[in-house]
């Protein structure tokens, strides 16, 4: 199989990219290594190519009860240059995906859907699209740039005559220069930093990203791979779909119930979702923290006793604090803070806790 490329791929070898298959992408897991690039978004900042992501145009009268309809969060709240964070899901309750819906006009939306869903999500669209609603996939024409970290803004700044401090997070501006490429500039993330995400058309991509990159030397930006992205927004306790969400794992069992709003309406999997936010999910995704040694990685048995009563959905040794942490989608009776659970690793069950989430937040004091 012939592995799909960003319009950033013919740039990867200059600044030594290691890529992996990632869902059918040629994508770089690393350019100076993983605990490097972690640190440079902790600190400072790192640029992201997550031009693979899906963008897809919903438009016209009916755009927005079709999307009230098929997704959780309640799209009638959205001004005007603003994004929400959003789930669809299946009449079980189960996820379609998770995606951001970004408010371009007053019937006019842009939804940000998983790279390994895309096909799959708009067959999903397709199928409920109401006749006053039109659906444009416009995801290979689009490019998505990340600059994540505490130094993004007065790297971004000095690029644009946008007031950046204006931005708050989850809103964005349209049709902004930075530099000289037409961006859409919106103040969102899956690090647990400050950051921005710039969508731009796929011809300007490498334009922006090497511009971006001379302008943040001083401050040390650096390229940053999908390693640093995935345990950025595991220590922020972001979910990811495949792992932390799925067809069989609801967004109440996963901890992003805020982001389901019963009281708008009615809308796909409501039922399931309603009777779950009243009485409590079966299942808890939880975060553990291992007492005896061992890194616990996704799938990895979770016991209480000698049941199995669950599985890891991701976990790591975390490049910020060097603890083992996960986590894990456990029964709801055995997920109270501190309770003791061993994880099978490598054979041997090892003792774990049930740690509070998230592990990381830079708000805390």
């Amino acid at each position: 199989m012939t592995l799909k490329q960003t319009p950033l791929f013919p740039i990867y070898a200059k600044y030594g990219a290691k890529t992996i298959d990632f869902g059918g992408w040629d994508l770089p897991v690393q350019f100076s290594g993983i605990q490097k690039e972690h640190d440079a978004v902790r600190t400072q900042a790192g640029l992201f190519d997550v031009a693979h992501m899906g963008e897809v145009l919903i438009t016209g009268e009916g755009a927005l009860n079709f999307l009230q309809h098929v997704t959780t969060n309640d799209v009638s709240k959205l001004q005007l240059n603003q994004a929400q964070y959003s789930l669809m899901c299946y009449p079980d309750g189960g996820v379609v995906d998770d995606l951001l819906v970004y408010k371009l006009s007053e019937d006019q939306y842009m939804l940000v859907i998983n790279a390994s869903n895309i096909d799959k999500d708009i067959a999903w669209l397709r199928k409920h699209l109401p006749h006053d609603a039109a659906l444009q996939n416009i995801s290979d024409e689009t490019a998505l740039l990340a600059l994540q970290g505490p130094l993004s803004e007065q790297i971004l700044q000095r690029l644009t005559t946008l007031d950046l401090s204006s931005l708050q997070g989850f809103y964005f501006a349209q049709n902004v220069l930075v530099g000289n490429v037409t961006t859409l500039v919106s103040r969102t993330g899956y690090t647990g930093e400050d950051g921005f995400e710039l969508y731009l058309r796929s011809k300007d991509a490498i334009v922006l990203w090497e511009l971006l990159l001379l302008e943040g030397q001083a401050e040390g930006l650096i390229p940053t791979g999908l390693g640093a992205r995935d345990t950025l927004r595991f220590e922020a306790r972001l979910p990811l779909y495949g792992q932390e969400l799925s067809a069989t794992i609801t967004p109440i069992e996963a901890g992003v119930g805020f982001f389901v709003k019963l009281d708008k309406g009615d809308f796909i999997g409501r039922e399931v979702l309603d009777v779950q936010k009243r009485n409590g999910a079966p299942r808890k995704l939880v975060g553990v923290e291992m007492i005896e040694r061992g890194i616990p990685r996704p799938h990895y048995p979770v016991y209480v006793g000698e049941q199995q009563v669950g599985e890891v959905t991701t976990g790591t040794q975390s490049p910020t604090y060097k603890t083992s942490v996960g986590l894990a989608l456990i029964p709801t009776a055995n997920a109270a803070l501190g309770t003791e659970l061993h994880i099978e690793i490598r054979g041997k069950r090892l003792l774990a806790k049930v740690v509070k989430t998230p592990f990381y937040s830079r708000t805390r004091s």
